[in-house]
């Protein structure tokens, strides 16, 4: 957030007036003559979101307010720069924290010290995880260690304090759903509950039927949890499959395809491009209609199919344009791949008395090289094997 429009905070580009309640004042303010309604922020240093404090050595540092992080906090979780694992992770610590720490002030004042310490240490323990995946965003190591730290806080606070503290159980193990893939927790929470029952059932000699109304209801409860989110999870993946296809022919579409090329960038295996293009597509859908257009692609998308391997993956890239992304193949194979592509469809019967042909760009990933870059080589040989005539390779 700079100061009004201008997001600028050296030194020089500020202009200094004579009061000092106005002694840094916004070079667009003034160049622009803008009122002190307009932007009231820009008009004193006292009321500027971002003051501006020069070192001895001329450089600029910028303090902010405590308000204004948290509008920057609020406004990243917001506009979605956070996933929605680190969304939740960040939730759930967040309302761990104040729900935990006041039991753990009164524990510490009525000197029940080692409950107090288990309290103190969950939440401790909650502000760590929050700020590596707030710094990191990494979740995978984090939604396991939140749902440890749940279990084996609930377990330690079961055997300090008995039965009576057992209902903490039921909002722990279901947070570990939230983490947690279905089947994980559901281990990980059964194995919380029988220690529990064991220490019950030992260290304090709970009545047979209260311990057996616990471990029934607990057990119910991560029942019940383990369906519901098995069977989100379940839609869930169905929902990203259909959102990753194109509906006419089955290849993955543009959404898919970025994802696939940034793993590919991230991977020291060769990989290759093959943008193929249906030679004269538009002259098939004018003189066929379009019912055979659509034809023509889904065939040309089973062909590709039926040949490329398990690894490869196939995306519609435009209207009659397909990308294969073939995974651990440098350049030399992938020309052979091509080759027999354009053979395949050059011999299929698609469209009666009428010969359907392809032309295919080659690139192979250069190392360091941008995504943007390995795609725009690929459209360049693609244009090249049009301009040589069509129905052939080019490789660059």
């Amino acid at each position: 957030m700079g100061c009004g429009q201008c997001n600028r905070f050296e030194k020089s580009l500020c202009q200094k007036t004579d009061t000092p309640e106005r002694s840094w004042l916004c070079p667009m303010l003034v160049a622009g003559n803008i009122t002190r309604s307009k932007w009231p922020c820009c008009v004193t240093r006292a009321t500027h979101p971002v003051r501006i404090a020069c070192d001895r050595t001329g450089l600029v540092k910028r303090k902010r307010t405590v308000l204004d992080r948290i509008r920057r906090l609020w406004a990243g979780l917001r506009d979605g720069e956070r996933s929605n694992e680190e969304i939740i992770l960040l939730s759930l610590c967040a309302i761990s924290i104040p729900s935990i720490l006041p039991f753990g002030i009164v524990r510490l004042l009525t000197a029940s010290y080692a409950a107090a310490v288990v309290d103190i240490g969950i939440v401790l323990s909650m502000i760590a995880v929050m700020s590596h995946v707030w710094r990191t965003g990494r979740t995978r190591l984090a939604s396991l260690a939140i749902s440890g730290i749940y279990s084996t806080g609930m377990v330690v606070i079961v055997y300090l304090h008995g039965i009576s503290l057992v209902y903490w159980a039921y909002p722990t193990m279901v947070a570990s759903f939230f983490t947690l893939p279905p089947k994980r927790a559901l281990t990980i929470n059964l194995t919380a509950l029988a220690c529990m029952v064991g220490l019950l059932s030992h260290a304090h000699a709970t009545p047979t039927l209260t311990l057996a109304t616990f471990s029934v209801t607990v057990a119910l409860i991560n029942l019940f949890s383990y369906i519901v989110f098995y069977r989100t999870h379940l839609q869930v993946k169905e929902l990203n499959l259909r959102a990753e296809r194109d509906f006419l022919t089955g290849a993955g579409n543009r959404r898919a395809l970025q994802r696939t090329l940034m793993e590919c960038a991230s991977s020291s295996a060769p990989c290759s491009l093959l943008l193929l293009d249906i030679d004269h597509f538009k002259r098939i859908n004018d003189q066929y209609g379009h019912s055979v257009g659509d034809a023509v692609l889904v065939s040309v998308s089973a062909l590709i199919h039926a040949r490329i391997r398990a690894n490869d993956r196939l995306f519609r890239y435009g209207g009659e344009e397909f990308l294969i992304v073939a995974k651990g193949t440098p350049a030399g194979a992938a020309s052979c791949l091509a080759e027999d592509l354009r053979a395949l469809v050059e011999r299929a019967a698609m469209i009666q008395q009428q010969t359907v042909t392809v032309s295919i760009g080659i690139a192979t990933l250069r190392p360091g090289e941008p995504i943007s870059e390995w795609v725009a080589r690929a459209d360049e040989r693609l244009y090249a094997a049009k301009a040589a005539g069509r129905n052939c390779i080019q490789t660059g």
